[in-house]
Formats: C-alpha cells, sequence, structure tokens
C-alpha cells in the first residue's frame, strides 16, 4: 500500500511541475506578445506568471530554455494544424490559407510571438531549430501540391511574408486573397 501512495505522490509532483511549465511558457508568450521577445527575461516572465525569479529558473535554467519551450509551443500548433490539412482529402491550399488568416487574425498572439521569437532566433542559436519548423511544415504541405521546388520555396516565402506583413500591417486576414497569393507562388495562375 506504501507504494502505491507514493506513487500517487509521485504523480501528483508530475503533474503541478507539468502545469507549472504551462504557466511559465503562456506567461512567457504573453509577455514577448506585449513587450516584444527582446523583453523576455526570467524577471518579467516570473512577475507575469505570479511567481518568484527563482522559480522560473528552476523550471527553465536558462533563457535559452524558457524561450525554446515557448517557441516549441507555438510551433506544435501549427504542426499539428498542417498534419491535419496534409491528411485531409479537401483543398489543401485553401486549408493552409485558411490557417494563415486565423494564426494572423483577430487572436493573434501565438502568431505574433511565433514571428518575434522566429526573429530572435536570427540571434539566439539555440531557437533557430524550432525556429525553421514553420517553414520546413509548409514546405512539406506544399510538397502534397506540387513537385516543383522553386514552387515550394515560393509558397514557404509567400506564407511567411503574409504572416509577417499581416502581423506588421495589423490588417484583416482575407483567405481568399490569402489563398490566390499561394496559388501565384505555386504557379497555378497565369
Amino acid at each position: 500500500m506504501a507504494d502505491n501512495d507514493d506513487d500517487k505522490h509521485v504523480d501528483g509532483r508530475f503533474a503541478r511541475g507539468a502545469k507549472r511549465r504551462a504557466e511559465i511558457i503562456e506567461a512567457t508568450l504573453t509577455v514577448v506578445t506585449r513587450d516584444g521577445a527582446a523583453g523576455v527575461t526570467h524577471r518579467t516572465v516570473a512577475k507575469q506568471a505570479g511567481i518568484t525569479t527563482s522559480l522560473s529558473t528552476y523550471y527553465f535554467t536558462t533563457l535559452d530554455d524558457l524561450l525554446v519551450a515557448a517557441l516549441t509551443s507555438v510551433a506544435d500548433t501549427y504542426t499539428a494544424r498542417i498534419r491535419q490539412i496534409i491528411d485531409t482529402s479537401g483543398d489543401k491550399l485553401t486549408g493552409l490559407a485558411e490557417l494563415i488568416a486565423e494564426t494572423a487574425g483577430p487572436g493573434r498572439e501565438r502568431a505574433l510571438a511565433d514571428r518575434e521569437l522566429a526573429t530572435l532566433a536570427a540571434r539566439r542559436p539555440a531557437l533557430r531549430p524550432v525556429a525553421r519548423r514553420w517553414r520546413e511544415d509548409v514546405a512539406e504541405l506544399a510538397a502534397t501540391l506540387t513537385d516543383d521546388p522553386t514552387a515550394i520555396t515560393g509558397v514557404v516565402a509567400a506564407s511567411d511574408g503574409l504572416c509577417t506583413a499581416i502581423l506588421l500591417d495589423n490588417g484583416p486576414a482575407d483567405p481568399g486573397y490569402l489563398r490566390a497569393v499561394l496559388q501565384r507562388a505555386l504557379g497555378l495562375c497565369q
């Protein structure tokens, strides 16, 4: 019976630790969205999460650890959605256009965080592998539409540029417009 109690205690601590990590990651994304990636420190994240700085550093020893975890959480969201689009029998190009519109639309905090963190990745080598995920995922999706390497590169560049432009312009994300631009990148429009 004592072993069972020990297992429950360990499971409870693991669950609390996972919850705390998730809260710290959410706080990090909030700080990135509000202050930009350059504003992320253990202190600003801890303040946002309502915890001590020492607790933040307990879960994420270095700032790179914290930023990688935040960027991974964003990339995981995109990866799951892109997998759904790839696996569907529907219009994949429209699916990608809708995904871009959705992530750059009204609830664009994660897309903004993704762009901020991707920009920071240029200066922080630890972030580069995670920052490449969006482009690699879009390239895989584009490869289901064409086998032309130039067209695939065009779709990746267009999707990245569209997200950035929409975020910077703070304008509406129209899936029809995005689809037309992606079609042109694929060479499907004359």
